[in-house]
């Protein structure tokens, strides 16, 4: 019967006032509940009906209004009295003993297979008197028996208990091993030994870990949880191992330190930062006194490593870096996973040092040793640390691609460390003027980050997203979500925040007009790319000149290709605006051909009102012509066009012109004026022939004119050319 079967007949039991018939109940319980009993068993299910009719009475009534049939389903369990009387009665004490000694011996395993069960049942002098059929002889006589039993596989060789029987007979096997106590070697506890045993010979160390735990076999769960040169939380085991770790008490983890590096290393991989420290000291004291052995040592520099990745989460580099090297001294040459990721820890310290070279041969040797030996968590971070250096590299569609391989590591639903991807492709998605994109990756960061404890990056997401409401003009909404993280990051001691907000505010208070504000933000934190910028707003192009040729000089010499490319578009513009036209066209031109391999858009763009004149200068000379159409056209849907041909060519009020000429406009009516045909301004500006002669009706108009000398003369009397 199918389950939507099953919940028709339900509809039908509700509307016949909730009456079974004997037959009915026997079927409905039988089939609902997955047992696909025999017609032997239904015909002595019938018999006890009363039981069972009155169970389907009290299950259909729970279920009138709800909505999920299934989960009454799911709800029995071998505790129901009904079900307990006839699987004990009926089924189980009907079988041989030999069989009932089988099923309740192995119903410890949560799937089982013939040479699991032999090792499980340990087949001394005894057991070979009762069970004379191998382990996979018994299984198949059992699935032949129709006695509860789930093939997993089409081979029959793997095999689980229905959930209901598989409760009845553990319950059963405690109730025996309780008059077994003082028989070490036959209690339940053994049995779970010798399956993890079997199951640590066929390397299934996740599952021989769950017996070892279950046996209460502290130091078999502990040397499963070291595995064997990768510790089990770094193979996708760290539920599990929490889980187990928080129950334990301190006496029993005093006894085996590790275990507190292991519960440190555990906590820090799913992001729960506030214990670690606790931990690590837990272990430094029950260390006190122990043999200075290789083991010891070992843990000694395991400690140190995880202190690096705690200094790593507060972008410490002086702290990372000694804990890195303390860390090397002391672990074991064969301790590869932490001495790997120890390495990725040295390579974000060089990275916050600026010397990305060694950052960069940190982080490859890091994912070259994590691929070698399926270290998947530092596989991803190597990456992640890659992708950042490309994108500091100018090198944004690699570093896209590197975050892309990022998330398809961390998997779905995503780990953690996908919230540094996301943010890193949003920041490149910004650049490239993909500003929904952007949003969309910078909002996934932000959900991710928030199941961290103690850390930046949900600030590091949130006022990302204010560079990107800065961007769309929201400048009032963008002021106050950097307001609030201001706030947050002080509360919280992340001063290595503020720079990166601080900056922000600068060009939102320059936006807005509010020069006194900008000048004391970037004098009060001395961000000098900041007090240049407000140095050019505040008409004093040549302090702010001064200050950028000190900043291009250090960009050069670090290497810092990010930086250098800042700062020679705002020389640029400075050039441009001490009236040195050749020079600032030349620079630009130089920042133009370092950017256009990274797709750059917005690094032009949110320069504003005085960087769209110096393009058009550059355009004029037939330079980068492609490139510099597309960043031009990215400043067409401003709002504030009117402010371009103000700056751009001083005109008149604009009440003189009934409605001002477009940045567009401007450009085809330029060329108008140097003789240009219709067909000439469409190859040279890459549009459509129609449309340029679209823009010269829409030119006259604006300009009250009838044709291209009149228009060029009004122009000239307007201060347009």
């Amino acid at each position: 019967m199918s389950r939507l079967r099953v919940r028709n007949q339900l509809i039908e039991v509700r509307a016949s006032d909730l009456r079974f018939t004997s037959s009915e109940a026997a079927e409905f319980l039988s089939q609902a509940m997955g047992l696909h009993l025999s017609s032997d068993h239904v015909a002595l299910l019938l018999s006890r009906t009363e039981g069972w009719a009155a169970g389907m009475q009290l299950a259909a009534l729970s279920m009138q209004g709800q909505g999920n049939p299934d989960s009454i389903i799911h709800s029995f369990s071998g505790g129901h009295p009904f079900v307990l009387d006839y699987l004990v009665e009926e089924v189980l004490q009907k079988q041989p003993e030999r069989v009932q000694h089988f099923l309740l011996h192995t119903s410890i395993l949560d799937r089982m297979c013939g040479t699991l069960c032999d090792a499980v049942l340990d087949r001394g002098v005894q057991e070979q008197q009762i069970i004379a059929e191998s382990g996979q002889e018994t299984l198949a006589y059992l699935e032949r028996a129709n006695l509860f039993i789930v093939p997993l596989d089409n081979e029959r060789k793997w095999y689980r208990y229905h959930h209901l029987f598989a409760d009845l007979l553990r319950k059963r096997l405690a109730q025996s091993s309780e008059s077994e106590e003082g028989d070490h070697d036959r209690g339940v506890v053994a049995y779970h030994r010798r399956a993890s045993r079997w199951y640590e010979d066929q390397g299934f160390a996740i599952e021989a870990f769950h017996h070892a735990t279950a046996a209460g076999d502290t130091l078999l769960a502990a040397h499963l949880l070291e595995g064997e040169g990768m510790p089990l939380i770094f193979r996708g085991a760290v539920a599990p191992v929490l889980h187990w770790l928080s129950g334990l008490p301190r006496e029993t983890l005093d006894t085996v330190p590790s275990l507190w590096v292991m519960y440190a290393s555990s906590l820090l991989l799913v992001g729960q930062t506030l214990g670690v420290e606790q931990k690590l000291q837990a272990a430094e004291q029950a260390l006190q006194g122990a043999v200075q052995d290789e083991k010891t040592l070992d843990l000694i520099g395991h400690i140190a490593s995880i202190r690096a990745t705690l200094a790593v989460s507060k972008h410490q580099a002086d702290s990372i870096m000694a804990e890195s090297l303390r860390a090397l001294k002391y672990l074991h040459p064969a301790n590869l996973p932490v001495r790997t990721a120890t390495t990725w820890a040295l390579g974000y310290a060089y990275q916050l040092l600026g010397d990305r070279s060694a950052a960069s041969n940190a982080y490859a040797e890091a994912l070259a040793n994590s691929q070698m030996i399926g270290h998947v968590m530092i596989t991803m971070m190597s990456t992640l640390g890659l992708g950042m250096i490309q994108e500091a590299e100018n090198q944004l569609a690699a570093a896209a691609e590197t975050y892309q391989r990022v998330l398809k590591l961390a998997g779905d639903p995503p780990m953690l460390v996908a919230c540094e991807a996301h943010l890193g492709l949003a920041r490149i998605c910004y650049a490239w003027n993909d500003l929904q994109a952007a949003m969309q990756h910078g909002r996934q960061s932000v959900q991710l980050a928030k199941q961290f404890e103690q850390t930046d990056r949900v600030i590091a997401g949130e006022v990302f997203l204010a560079s990107v409401e800065l961007a769309q003009g929201e400048v009032g909404s963008a002021a106050a979500m950097l307001a609030k993280a201001d706030h947050i990051i002080r509360q919280q001691h992340f001063e290595n925040m503020l720079p990166q907000i601080a900056d922000l505010y600068v060009r939102a208070q320059l936006q807005q007009g509010n020069l006194a504000a900008a000048a004391h933000q970037a004098q009060q934190l001395e961000l000098h790319i900041c007090q240049a910028r407000v140095s050019l707003a505040q008409g004093d192009p040549r302090a702010a000149l001064g200050i950028l040729e000190l900043l291009h000089e250090q960009a050069v010499a670090k290497g810092l290709a990010d930086e250098r490319l800042k700062v020679m578009i705002l020389r640029a513009i400075t050039l441009h605006a001490l009236g040195d036209k050749v020079t600032a066209v030349q620079q630009l031109v130089d920042a133009l051909t370092m950017a256009e391999p990274g797709g750059f858009i917005r690094a032009f763009v949110d320069e504003g009102m005085p960087m769209y004149p110096l393009l058009c200068e550059v355009a004029e000379r037939g330079m980068m012509l492609d490139y510099v159409s597309k960043l031009l056209a990215a400043f067409e849907p401003e709002e504030s066009q009117i402010e371009i041909v103000k700056l751009q060519h001083r005109t008149l009020p604009p009440q003189q012109l009934i409605e001002p000429l477009s940045a567009r406009e401007l450009e085809v009516l330029r060329h108008i004026a140097q003789g240009l045909s219709n067909r000439e301004i469409s190859e040279r500006l890459f549009i459509a022939l129609t449309t340029v002669k679209g823009h010269n009706r829409i030119i006259f108009d604006k300009l009250q004119v009838k044709r291209r000398t009149e228009a060029v003369a009004r122009a000239r009397k307007l201060g347009l050319l």
